[in-house]
């Protein structure tokens, strides 16, 4: 790379962003050049997204400054970041689902005139989709759209504003593997015309395939800056979490036990009053992992939903080792023995203003010693969280500090402490391992693996093939409420997964092994 300052994009220089408690980034310096894709690595709770987000204009940092062209420029709001150029695509798609991509893309632009002209919008919008192959419909509703079309929609209205320096966090966390391929693709031609890419993500194969040079923070500090050509995943895993990490895990063979969930013929609707689950029906016994494959909007949700209570079902039946529990509440559920790992932690795993304690004590305070009748003790209460979060490294200023306070991957740990802990013999986990560090993955995986051999039954929802393969005995592919096809782990070709995920039929698994 030309270090020329003609080159660079954007300089960071000794930024620090501090929140109550918390110190999130200190002194950081980043660089970025046009042409180049740098990847941004880091534990839960490192500071990449809040760094990020200083850059994007969400945040305004305490000290430092940015450099943009070689000028100090003062970035307050989104806004001002567009206006310099800058946009981000965050992991949690900012569209209106009832407006068309069109008018997502146009959503809050200053307008030229009076009126909107939207047919050379969408001309414009098929010119730029046409040159970086984003092939998007401009016409279409952002609700007919899969996840990884309303990626694109993101991008292409950051294209449409005319930015040049492009942030992406965790992109491909939605995506199947030809989309992650194709996402490869696209930002590969940004940057070959002279675009910034800078890309926040966990999956180190991911850093190695995309990335020209990449930076590592540990507690909120830039530990490392290395070209990826001359490091690899092992090195890199080093840098973040500050000890070896084993990318591969020794997996005992199964020993399968007794028939613990059996869900038979089952329907429901999703939100929107649509079809989620159709006829289906598998079964999952103790001392197995059964994972789950599919791109997120395919059932996977309604199914965790319908197996812990928090949906009905129309038709069909759920099990759980053989008391039939359709259409039970939460609680029931819970007092069958399943857990529940939700794939969405704050709106469904956590409460967010009370504190980590509270959060981690919320199946067992029903218990002694943590209460007594009706009576809470606080001090009991005190002493298990603080064990769990020593247990499962919880990054937290204090058991007090109310939950939202921590990082995304934190929060995660949180949920993951209090339903390991009270599984009594199921766990039904919707991307554990989401948000995570590579550190904290591998301590998340061995526990899983070690209740599976301690004979638990878990059902792993998962967009992640590799932990996918790694983890589970069987692979259970969904599509549109339907099942695939159920594969043997050790049979498993990525491709071909991939493949089934986005609805094509790969004939040597469509007769499901239950």
């Amino acid at each position: 790379m030309n270090d020329d300052h003609l080159n660079q994009a954007v300089q960071l220089r000794q930024i620090t962003k501090r929140f109550p408690g918390v110190i999130a980034n200190y002194q950081v310096d980043l660089d970025v050049n046009y042409g180049e894709i740098l990847a941004l690595l880091g534990e839960n709770g490192a500071g990449k997204t809040t760094l990020m987000n200083v850059l994007a204009g969400l945040y305004h940092q305490d000290e430092g400054e940015i450099i943009l062209h070689g000028k100090p420029v003062s970035i307050d709001s989104p806004k001002d970041a567009i206006k310099n150029g800058i946009g981000m695509v965050h992991q949690h798609f900012m569209l209106v689902d009832s407006l068309t991509v069109a008018e997502n893309i146009v959503l809050g632009m200053e307008s030229t005139g009076i009126s909107i002209n939207m047919d050379k919008i969408q001309k414009d919008i098929e010119k730029i989709s046409k040159y970086y192959n984003i092939p998007v419909d401009p016409k279409a509703y952002i609700w007919q759209l899969s996840v990884g079309e309303q990626q694109r929609v993101e991008i292409l209205r950051l294209l449409y504003r005319g930015a040049d320096i492009l942030i992406l966090d965790e992109p491909t966390a939605v995506l199947t593997p030809q989309e992650a391929e194709e996402l490869a693709a696209i930002l590969r031609k940004m940057v070959n015309d002279g675009k910034a890419v800078i890309i926040i993500t966990h999956k180190l194969n991911e850093v190695m395939a995309f990335s020209d040079r990449v930076m590592v923070l540990r507690k909120g500090e830039n530990v490392a800056t290395v070209k990826t050509s001359e490091t690899n995943r092992e090195k890199l895993a080093q840098l973040m979490v500050g000890r070896e990490v084993f990318f591969r895990l020794d997996k005992e063979k199964a020993k399968i036990g007794e028939l613990a969930l059996f869900v038979n013929n089952v329907q429901t609707l999703n939100d929107k009053g649509i079809e989620a689950l159709e006829n289906f029906s598998f079964a999952l016994y103790s001392g197995e992992i059964l994972g789950v494959a599919g791109v997120s909007g395919n059932g996977q949700r309604e199914l965790a939903e319908v197996i812990t209570g928090l949906r009905p079902i129309s038709k069909g039946s759920v099990e759980v080792f053989g008391k039939e529990i359709s259409n039970c509440t939460p609680l029931e559920a819970i007092k069958a023995g399943v857990s529940h790992i939700p794939g969405d932690r704050l709106g469904v795993g956590l409460v967010p203003n009370i504190a980590v304690s509270d959060n981690l004590a919320l199946k067992a305070y029903r218990q002694p010693p943590l209460s007594k009748g009706m009576v809470l003790n606080h001090r009991s209460i005190s002493s298990f969280a603080k064990k769990l979060i020593e247990i499962f490294s919880i990054i937290a200023p204090a058991s007090s500090t109310p939950v939202r306070l921590l990082s995304g991957g934190n929060q995660q740990k949180v949920v993951l402490a209090r339903e390991i802990t009270a599984s009594q013999g199921m766990l039904i986990a919707v991307h554990p391992t989401r948000g995570l560090d590579v550190g904290a993955t591998e301590s998340v995986r061995r526990t899983l693996l070690s209740q599976r051999d301690g004979g638990a039954a878990i059902l792993l929802v998962s967009e992640d093939l590799d932990e996918l393969i790694q983890l589970s005995d069987r692979i259970m592919v969904m599509y549109e409420g339907k099942i695939m096809g159920i594969v043997p782990a050790d049979e498993a070709v990525p491709d071909e997964i991939g493949l089934m995920m986005a609805g094509e039929k790969v004939g040597k698994y469509m007769e499901a092994q239950q």
